[in-house]
């Protein structure tokens, strides 16, 4: 696959226009129709993919209930050899999915890509599945407990980064024991597609992982209604998330959600602004901050707000916007209802009385033209109350807020329904902590922002931001349900 051109896409027979993973078997959806997949910097057509129906969702639930036996049966050693398998295919093909990712979502290189230590991390915890023995009054009977797999799970993935969130929903429901359903964004279904021809090289049996194209209110409706799911994952907007949560409801399925955030970024007088400002303006301009986690809130004391809003224009001004493929730090929006929605947020900004410091436009020119820029930008006077300060723009908006004492940071701070990542840079280390105990957020980042390639740390949210735990060993508890066995060994 080039990495020079957006025109050209050659995956070395991994990719196949048109098709779906359903069964071990590459097909279209059952009424032939399709949709265009379209690269957001230039708006050509990559590839078709299947709009799936009901129908198509029905065929890949009951090829993973087909499977589900003999998986469960697989012994976790061979399950967790395939996995292993399957993250060597990845790093092998590491350019290949890099690439990929970038031309369907517009996202420059992120440099290597998370999926084989995704992969590989989550392969070495599935022959590590305990339970518990449990103390009994009577001398002769023994307790245990014993985790089992749901069986046939289901996935809806996002498109802002679905290559690491597939494998972050498929990697542990596999090793569990699980047989599962994916069904991406058809904005980016892509790499997910490539995921799975990978995992089928690996070895990884028909059934097993199924990956069903289409649209969200059609196919995506259809996995969480299906009632042979047992157990349902979720990751994109709270309006879509309130409806797939409705439908577990009716089947009375579990279901993990992460539904977006509003995160904080407390600087304290004394944080170090040399090494604050730079992964500030990272943590919302990367990906063009179409990213859950992103640190779209600086809550700065008011005495030196002035300097690091200064600091941040600098950054901000340097920062380089175009297409995926030029040495660009930012590219596009994903397509041209995400562009709407972020220009919508400017105008609104504008409206409630907060200051364009930076950016606040469209971009244009001969390179912007065919795709979806907006500028990075910085709101200053920004107050808790307003719609910018309160709402997920899911674009390269910052707002930046005032306080005046730390009760008034973490007042702020807490104050949306979000509660998904937040950072505080300072040096006192007493502060930090104090500071990590109060603010709700499922991870708090202490001078730097997000997990900094720790490994295994939990990521979920609080409240809005949603419930359950992946990207660590936590994932395996999602995928698997307590048994109590009780033994009475009395002759």
């Amino acid at each position: 696959m080039t990495t020079t051109a957006p025109e050209s896409l050659d995956a070395d027979g991994l990719l196949t226009d048109n098709a779906q993973l359903i069964a071990g078997d590459w097909v279209p959806a059952k009424t032939g129709e399709a949709i265009d997949v379209l690269n957001p910097a230039t708006q050509e057509v990559l590839l078709r993919v299947p709009r799936s129906s009901a129908a198509d969702i029905d065929a890949a639930v009951r090829a993973a209930d087909d499977a589900y036996g003999s998986w469960r049966d697989t012994s976790p050693a061979t399950r967790g050899e395939l996995l292993y398998r399957w993250a060597e295919l990845c790093r092998q093909h590491e350019q290949d999915i890099d690439t990929l990712e970038s031309m369907e979502v517009g996202r420059p290189h992120w440099g290597p890509s998370p999926i084989p230590k995704i992969l590989t991390f989550t392969a070495g915890l599935a022959d590590k599945i305990t339970g518990q023995t449990l103390p009994s009054a009577q001398p002769d009977v023994l307790g245990m407990t014993i985790r089992e797999p749901y069986g046939v799970c289901g996935s809806i993935i996002p498109w802002n980064a679905p290559g690491p969130l597939m494998v972050n929903d498929v990697a542990p429901a596999l090793a569990a024991g699980n047989t599962i359903v994916v069904k991406p964004a058809e904005d980016a279904p892509l790499t997910c597609l490539l995921l799975a021809k990978l995992a089928t090289r690996a070895g990884i049996p028909p059934g097993v992982l199924n990956v069903v194209t289409g649209y969200g209110g059609e196919a995506g409706a259809a996995l969480p209604a299906h009632p042979t799911v047992r157990r349902m994952s979720f990751t994109g907007s709270p309006e879509t998330g309130s409806k797939v949560m409705e439908a577990c409801a009716k089947n009375l399925i579990p279901l993990h959600v992460e539904l977006g955030g509003k995160s904080p970024q407390i600087v304290l007088r004394d944080a170090d602004l040399d090494r604050a400002v730079p992964t500030i303006a990272r943590a919302i301009t990367v990906n063009t901050g179409q990213v859950c986690a992103a640190g779209s809130r600086v809550i700065v004391e008011e005495g030196m707000r002035g300097k690091l809003v200064d600091a941040l224009s600098e950054a901000f001004g340097k920062v380089t916007v175009g297409p995926w493929y030029e040495k660009v730090q930012m590219g596009p929006l994903i397509s041209a209802k995400q562009e709407q929605r972020v220009l919508g947020y400017l105008d609104i900004g504008r409206a409630e009385g907060a200051e364009v410091v930076v950016g606040g436009n469209k971009l244009s020119g001969e390179k912007y033209d065919r795709g979806f820029f907006v500028a990075p930008t910085i709101f200053d006077g920004v107050k808790p109350e307003m719609r910018i300060a309160q709402e997920e723009i899911f674009g390269p908006v910052l707002s930046v807020l005032g306080y005046s004492d730390e009760d008034e940071a973490v007042a702020i701070a807490n104050g949306t329904k979000y509660g998904l990542n937040a950072c505080v840079w300072t040096k006192d280390v007493n502060r930090a902590v104090r500071l990590a105990r109060h603010v709700q957020a499922g991870q708090v980042s202490i001078n730097t922002f997000g997990s900094a390639g720790v490994i295994g740390a939990p990521f979920g949210g609080y409240k809005h931001s949603g419930f359950g735990r992946t990207m660590s060993a936590e994932s395996i508890n999602e995928y698997t349900q307590v048994k109590s066995v009780i033994i009475n060994g009395a002759d």
